[in-house]
């Protein structure tokens, strides 16, 4: 019977040495941009959703999904979508349903 010969085993591959991990620089707060702080005063249309007063952008996109909550006008079946009631049609430009992307171009042209 013929022997076979033993493979000679290859060395196990050691570890490369771990880097020293580097130190974080402190956040620090963003500034908001000024103009979406600006105060912008909206028309009628969206005075009847978010009020007379004089709101910045950032208010106002936050009272409009006050508004859809409260009057649960998101669709079920796709989240994205609004339903909109007879004073929000008003603000979509006389639309039924209104994807949330689209929801800001819409607001933008009832701002001034």
């Amino acid at each position: 019977m013929a022997t076979k010969k033993a493979k000679a085993k290859k060395p196990a591959k050691k570890a490369a040495p771990k880097k020293a991990a580097k130190k974080a620089a402190p956040k620090v707060k963003r500034k908001p941009n000024a103009a979406f702080m600006k105060p912008m005063t909206p028309s009628s249309a969206l005075a009847a959703v978010v009020g007379a007063k004089a709101l910045p952008r950032t208010e106002v996109t936050k009272k409009i999904w006050e508004y859809i909550k409260k009057n649960k006008l998101q669709d079920a079946k796709n989240r994205r979508n609004i339903n909109a009631d007879a004073a929000l049609k008003a603000v979509f430009s006389g639309k039924g349903t209104v994807s949330m992307f689209e929801m800001a171009k819409h607001i933008n042209k009832h701002l001034s």
